[in-house]
């Protein structure tokens, strides 16, 4: 019998691939990540198809998209009787097959300590959630430390979030991450396959480097952002109100260049400390003799829009926002390769499943990615939901509507940076209706299925049932969808 791998997901919070030098980015140098994408097999078109945090990471537990989770933004969670209507996370799965499942750094989870099959838990929660009493917290508390909101550090609101950390960097938020990963690895990693899950709070905001890190990036070679020229209005209201709240409370109303700049090089640093971490992890594998047997999946639960479209942030489906970074390195995939194929986030889900030898639940929207020998249909499109619009994506096209009522229609072949929006226009109007319509049966298709734990019956369960029809009788709740 073949050895199992060992599974190991590694996801930045908020990260851009054209911030890695594997993407093609020549203002930053990202060896650890690179070495990954050089010995694997690095996608162009991964998307975030729910680029929020907390929607993203309940879809990645689920292998099910936002609107049948029923997380759509920040501050919901999902349902507690997920496994009594047959659905588990992809933690509970692996450890049906003996896998010893590890759950370390931001998961952002609510309630923040809820394991959710994960039998190893460090939690990072950032340090803006100063209210957070996690193992990240305790750690500063034992250094004569405490975790500080962005707004407490020098030059925080007149760099837009663009700061210097007070923290150092031995006690940042991402070397915690790093080394208590490593310490999983140094302890753990020969009792048995493990697959773990370590999310990296940067970096997200507060954009906040150590000097040693910021000292490594010229802020004069960071890419200028995509203009404003055409963002609907309504959307760059709504981003700058969204930021004023008190987990930022940062003004973006005047949102200048040289505010874009220094932000992009402060994220380039956290971006830069992140590779590093990565590559302390990657060595702890190599030194333990693990890194040959370990399958190893690196993506992002969003971008951020750094400027791009007049905003700041994430939530949309421009570019900035939902493309993310996504390499798949380890035994058996050979590199360097690239795939042009479409692949969303979730998909982690089902590799993760198929990698680790579990049956994939035919309740699924997630797919094996391409490169793990997996009986697999390519997506012809990709489906996306927030609490603020949908989206539909095909590979060239994307469909995107608004709850503000914008309608953006993208040629992403011929305008990459999403510039001249193609809704309205009559020389497109037969691929408008063709996407238009391919949306609307996802969403139906979705929704239904979200609902499915309400029906009184399945199948033919209500005529079997020996007490329908009697007085008292009442359905069964929840009702489990894999009947």
């Amino acid at each position: 019998m073949a050895k199992q791998p060992n599974l190991l997901f590694l996801m930045p919070n908020q990260l851009r691939p054209d911030f890695l030098s594997c993407y093609g980015a020549d203002f930053i140098e990202t060896p650890h990540i690179d070495s990954l994408a050089a010995r694997g097999l690095r996608f162009e078109k991964a998307y975030s198809t729910h680029p929020i945090c907390v929607p993203a990471r309940a879809s990645l537990l689920t292998g099910l998209n936002a609107i049948r989770t029923g997380v759509t933004d920040n501050g919901q969670w999902l349902r507690p009787d997920l496994a009594a209507c047959g659905i588990h996370t992809w933690p509970e799965l692996l450890n049906r097959q003996g896998y010893y499942t590890a759950a370390i750094g931001k998961m952002h989870f609510y309630p923040w300590d809820i394991v959710h099959g994960f039998q190893y838990r460090v939690a990072c929660e950032d340090k803006r959630w100063i209210r957070v009493r996690d193992d990240y917290q305790e750690f500063l508390h034992s250094r004569g430390l405490r975790k500080l909101h962005g707004n407490e550090h020098p030059g925080y609101h007149a760099g837009k979030g663009a700061t210097v950390s007070p923290t150092p960097w031995d006690a940042s938020w991402d070397h915690f991450v790093g080394s208590e990963a490593v310490r999983f690895i140094d302890e753990y990693a020969s009792e048995g396959p493990f697959a773990a899950m370590v999310g990296f709070p940067g970096p997200h905001c507060p954009y906040d480097p150590t000097p040693e890190y910021l000292d490594k990036i010229d802020p004069a070679k960071m890419p200028d952002p995509i203009p404003a020229t055409n963002t609907p209005p309504g959307m760059i209201r709504g981003n700058v109100q969204g930021n004023l709240g008190g987990w930022n409370g940062v003004d973006y109303t005047e949102f200048n260049d040289a505010h874009k700049q220094k932000i992009r090089a402060h994220y380039a640093a956290l971006v830069k400390q992140i590779d590093d971490e990565i590559g302390d992890i990657l060595a702890a594998l190599e030194r333990t003799g693990q890194l040959e047997n370990t399958i190893i999946i690196f993506a992002s639960d969003h971008g951020d829009y750094l400027g791009d479209h007049g905003m700041i942030g994430k939530s949309s489906f421009y570019e900035s926002s939902c493309h993310v970074p996504m390499i798949l390195a380890g035994p058996g995939i050979d590199g360097p390769a690239v795939s042009q194929e479409i692949v969303a986030l979730l998909d982690v889900t089902a590799s993760l499943l198929h990698a680790g030898g579990a049956e994939l639940p035919d309740y699924l929207d997630s797919r094996p990615l391409p490169g793990l020998d997996a009986q697999r249909t390519p997506h012809e499109t990709l489906f996306g939901a927030t609490s603020s619009g949908w989206m539909l994506y095909d590979g060239r096209w994307k469909l995107c509507k608004y709850a503000t009522g914008d309608i953006l229609f993208f040629d992403l072949e011929n305008d990459p940076t999403e510039e001249d929006n193609l809704a309205g226009d009559p020389a497109h109007l037969a691929r408008y209706l063709a996407m238009d319509a391919a949306l609307s049966q996802e969403l139906m298709r979705s929704l239904t299925a979200a609902n499915s734990d309400r029906r009184v019956y399945t199948g033919n369960s209500m005529w079997n049932d020996a007490d329908f029809g009697k007085r008292g009788w009442r359905r069964r709740y929840p009702q489990p969808i894999e009947e």
